[in-house]
């Protein structure tokens, strides 16, 4: 592997862990705010996030062994998880909000 796909495969995996940290904070806002509030609705959907969550990362260490030919297929999924992560986590926040 080239120098150059290195460096830009790990600038992509960090992005993507950076990301995945800024959700993962919010989320760990969230489950205190529901779990205060008693909040059932709330605090399944963190539950079903936290699952969701463990899917991105287990994507993302397969990411890590993808070879260059994988890595691109890779990089949208794992992206488009994250994007869909990052909106799930955003309404939850807006309902608990709410209550």
């Amino acid at each position: 592997m080239s120098t150059v796909i290195a460096e830009t495969k790990d600038a992509i995996q960090n992005k993507l862990e950076s990301q995945i940290e800024a959700a993962e904070s919010k989320l760990d806002t969230l489950k205190a705010r529901a779990g205060v509030a008693k909040a059932a609705v709330e605090i399944k959907a963190i539950a079903d996030l936290v699952a969701q969550k463990g899917e991105i990362r287990q994507k993302l260490q397969a990411f890590k062994k993808a070879s260059a030919n994988n890595q691109e297929q890779a990089k949208k999924e794992i992206e488009a998880l994250v994007a869909g992560f990052e909106k799930s986590v955003k309404e939850i926040g807006a309902k608990v909000k709410v209550h």
